[in-house]
C-alpha cells in the first residue's frame, strides 16, 4: 500500500517539520528562480514559488521511483493494457507519434491505422476548405455543426477557441453538447441547411444526449432536403459503422475510433476533425507535433528535470501532505479561457477514484477539484479565497509572452497582474507591513487597530507559472500533453487506474432508465421514492 512506503512516510514527516516559508527561501537564495525553472517543448516552467527545497524534491523523486513511475510510463507508450479494468491499451500518444516507429497493440502495429486516418482527415478538410466538397444544391459549405459531449465536445471546442487567430475565415464551426434544446436551437437558428455540414462525434453512437441532438439536426435538415441528401451533409466519427450508415451517412464519411483512446484524450484523433476544419489541416498537424515534442520530453528527461513529473509530484505534495482539496488553473489570456474546463474533465474524470489497481480502497486522498478562470477577471472575485483562506489552493498561472494583437499596453498590464498575483501569494503581507503602510498613509490609530489584522496575508501560497512565446497550435499541443502526462504521473503515484470512468457510466445507465419511465409511466422500473416523485411532478406539469 502507498502509505506503507518508506518514501511516503519520510515525505510526510518532512512536511510536518519543515515549516517552509517561501519568502525566506527567496531571501536566502538569490539563485532560487534559476534553480527551480526550466524549459521544454516550447514551455517555460517556474516552480520556484512552491513549498520545496532540495530535500523535498529528492524525497518526491524517490517516491516516484518507488511506485515505478518510469516502468509504467514505458508500459503506456509501448501499448500495454495499463487500463486494467477494461483490459485496454492507453495510446493517445500514438495519435501524435512522428517517430516513424511502430506501436503495437496485441501484436499489431497500429500506426498504419493512425496514418490512414490522418490522411482521411487531411483530404476531407482540404475538400471542404477548397469547395471541392459541396452541399446538395451545389453550394460551398460555410458552417459546420459539431455534435458530441464530454471529450468529444470539450477538446475540439476549447482548442478551436484557443486558436481563434488561426481559424479559417470562410468556415465557421459551431459546437453542440447539452441535450437542453436551447443549445441546439440557438446553434441551428440562422444557419442555412444548404451550406451546413454536421459532424456526429460518438464512439459507439449510443450516448443519449448526442443521439438526440443528431436526430434534431437531421430533422432540421430534412425540412429543406431529402433523406438522399443526408449523405452529403452528415459525417460521423465512431466505431459503430452499421449505426452510422443506417442513419444515412456515407461509409466514406465515417472516421474511425479505437478502444485504446479514451474520450478525454481523443482530440488528437478524428474527434479533432472539427478542430482541423476550423484551423486547417496544417495547423492541426502542428498541434499534434507540439504534443509529440512533450511526449518525447516526458519519455526522455530525468525525473528531476521532467516537467510533467515535477508538476505531478507537486500536486501530490499539496493534496496529500498539506491538505489541499483543489487546484486552480489561471490562464492569463482570453483565448485560453476554456482551458480550466478542459483540464477539469481530464483530471477529475481520470483521478477521481478511491480504489487502487489492486482493488483496495485507498486510505489517502486522490484527485483534487479542478477549477479556474481567465485572468484578470478572477482577481476581482475568487482570488480573495486563495490569498486569505486557511485551505491551501495551489495555482497554475499561464501566459503567452507575445499576444496575437498589437495592443502592447494591454499585454503589459496582463503580464504585470499575472506576475504580481504569484508574487503576492508567495510573499503575503505581515501585520507589521500593514501597520507601516497605514501609518505612512496617515490613518488614525483607531482605524489601524481595527483593520490591520484583516489586511494580513500569510503568504507561502504555492504556484507554478507557465510561459510560452506565443500561443500557436504547436504550443497548445505541448501544453495539453503536459497536463495529460501530469495526470498520468499522479495516477501512478496514487496507484489508481486513470483511464476508466465507471462513475460516468453509472449516470448514463440510470439516465436511460429514468428517460424510459418519463416516456412511458406504465413501465415497471423500480425507483426510489424521490426519483419517482420528481418524475411524477415532471410528467404532470
Amino acid at each position: 500500500m502507498l502509505t506503507e512506503l518508506l518514501s511516503w512516510n519520510t515525505l510526510k514527516n518532512h512536511c510536518q517539520i519543515a515549516n517552509i516559508q517561501m519568502k525566506a527561501l527567496f531571501e536566502a537564495d538569490s539563485e532560487r528562480f534559476k534553480r527551480y525553472s526550466f524549459s521544454a517543448a516550447g514551455i517555460t516552467l517556474d516552480y520556484s514559488k512552491n513549498l520545496i527545497n532540495e530535500e523535498t524534491m529528492s524525497l518526491l523523486t524517490q517516491l516516484a521511483q518507488d511506485v515505478q513511475l518510469e516502468k509504467l510510463r514505458e508500459a503506456m507508450f509501448a501499448g500495454q493494457a495499463i487500463n486494467s479494468t477494461e483490459k485496454r491499451a492507453v495510446l493517445h500518444t500514438a495519435l501524435r507519434n512522428f517517430s516513424n516507429q511502430p506501436v503495437y497493440v496485441d501484436g499489431i502495429d497500429v500506426m498504419p491505422q493512425v496514418y490512414s486516418t490522418l490522411k482521411q482527415i487531411r483530404d476531407f478538410v482540404e475538400q471542404v476548405s477548397t469547395g471541392e466538397k459541396k452541399g446538395y444544391t451545389g453550394k460551398d459549405f460555410t458552417d459546420v455543426v459539431s455534435i458530441g459531449i464530454g471529450g468529444s465536445f470539450l477538446g475540439p471546442k476549447i482548442m478551436s477557441e484557443a486558436l481563434k487567430p488561426y481559424q479559417q475565415k470562410h468556415l465557421k464551426v459551431h459546437f453542440v453538447a447539452n441535450v437542453d434544446g436551447c443549445h441546439i436551437n440557438d446553434v441551428l437558428t440562422g444557419l442555412d441547411p444548404e451550406t451546413t455540414l454536421v459532424i456526429a462525434l460518438s464512439k459507439t453512437l449510443t450516448t443519449q444526449e448526442t443521439l438526440r441532438n443528431i436526430q434534431t439536426a437531421k430533422d432540421w435538415f430534412l425540412a429543406s432536403a431529402t433523406q438522399q441528401d443526408v449523405s452529403l451533409h452528415f459525417v460521423c466519427v465512431s466505431t459503430n459503422i452499421e449505426a452510422a450508415q443506417k442513419f444515412g451517412i456515407d461509409k466514406a464519411n465515417i472516421f474511425p475510433m479505437w478502444d485504446w483512446v479514451g474520450g478525454r484524450y481523443s482530440v488528437w484523433s478524428a474527434i479533432g476533425l472539427p478542430l482541423a476544419l476550423s484551423i486547417g489541416y496544417e495547423n492541426f498537424e502542428q498541434f499534434l507535433r507540439g504534443a509529440y515534442d512533450m511526449d518525447c520530453h516526458f519519455q526522455e528527461a530525468p525525473l528531476m528535470e521532467n516537467m510533467p513529473v515535477i508538476m505531478g509530484l507537486l500536486g501530490v505534495l499539496y493534496r496529500n501532505f498539506y491538505g489541499a482539496q483543489s487546484q486552480v488553473i489561471l490562464p492569463y489570456y482570453h483565448y485560453l479561457r476554456g482551458l480550466p474546463a478542459y483540464i477539469q474533465q481530464l483530471d477529475m474524470e481520470s483521478n477521481g477514484k478511491s480504489v487502487t489497481r489492486d482493488n483496495l480502497e485507498t486510505d489517502y486522498d486522490t484527485g483534487p477539484i479542478i477549477w479556474g478562470s481567465e485572468g484578470t477577471n478572477g482577481q476581482h472575485s475568487f482570488h480573495q479565497l486563495i490569498h486569505q483562506s486557511k485551505t491551501p489552493i495551489p495555482v497554475d498561472f499561464m501566459m503567452p509572452l507575445k499576444p496575437h494583437h498589437d495592443k502592447a499596453e494591454h499585454h503589459d498590464m496582463l503580464a504585470a497582474n499575472c506576475f504580481g498575483q504569484s508574487q503576492a501569494l508567495m510573499q503575503g503581507q505581515t501585520e507589521e507591513e500593514v501597520i507601516a503602510a497605514m501609518t505612512k498613509a496617515k490613518c488614525a490609530t483607531q482605524e489601524i487597530e481595527k483593520l490591520a489584522s484583516h489586511k494580513v496575508m500569510k503568504g507561502s501560497k504555492p504556484s507554478n507559472t507557465l510561459l510560452f512565446e506565443r500561443l500557436t497550435p504547436k504550443t497548445l499541443g505541448s501544453l495539453i500533453a503536459l497536463y495529460e502526462h501530469k495526470v498520468f504521473v499522479q495516477g501512478v503515484i496514487w496507484q489508481i487506474n486513470s483511464f476508466d470512468q465507471w462513475g460516468v457510466e453509472l449516470g448514463k445507465t440510470l439516465g436511460r432508465q429514468v428517460l424510459n419511465k418519463i416516456i412511458d409511466a406504465s413501465l415497471s422500473v423500480e425507483m426510489d421514492s424521490s426519483t419517482d416523485g420528481l418524475i411524477d411532478i415532471y410528467r404532470n406539469c
